[in-house]
């Protein structure tokens, strides 16, 4: 497999560095950057939370219902913008964890209430450990002024 060519431009005019891959075009492509963003950011992730075996939608799923007792499972789903499958799917695996426990709702007998149990409170609280070491990887790569803009300009795309 070819590798691709190095650029070796060492001057001082803002050329990329030495042994920074040429990637022509594609590096005016805004997806392709977002495409490489999310994967350092997916490996850190997985690379920190190793030892709780929990995905980032599952830590999601647990830390809303952390947050909001009693919250409806498809509530669960719209918030997290995830699909009615995938939130049961996310939901039953938690619960066979022993993480979650599902009550029917008392407003609506067709609803089932997510509530965390006390291993998914432990859970939680190590995740939360774990998504701080996390940010603070990522924030580090930022002021807090562009913080605050990637987040507004994110939401531009996921809202």
């Amino acid at each position: 497999m070819d590798r691709p060519a190095l650029i070796v431009d060492n001057d001082a005019t803002g050329a990329p560095e030495a042994g920074t891959p040429d990637i022509g075009a594609l590096d005016s492509i805004v997806g392709f950057h977002i495409r490489l963003a999310h994967g350092a950011v997916y490996r850190h992730f997985s690379e920190t939370f190793t030892g709780l075996d929990l995905t980032q939608k599952q830590v999601s799923v647990l830390w809303l219902v952390g947050d909001h007792p009693g919250i409806a499972q498809i509530a669960v789903g719209g918030q997290l913008r995830m699909d009615r499958a995938t939130t049961m799917t996310i939901v039953n695996r938690l619960q066979d964890r022993e993480y979650l426990r599902r009550e029917r709702s008392s407003s609506d007998g067709r609803k089932q209430s997510l509530y965390l149990t006390p291993r998914g409170e432990a859970a939680l609280t190590e995740a939360k450990d774990c998504i701080e070491s996390h940010e603070a990887w990522l924030k580090s790569r930022f002021t807090p002024d562009e913080i605050e803009k990637l987040v507004e300009m994110l939401s531009r795309i996921h809202d």
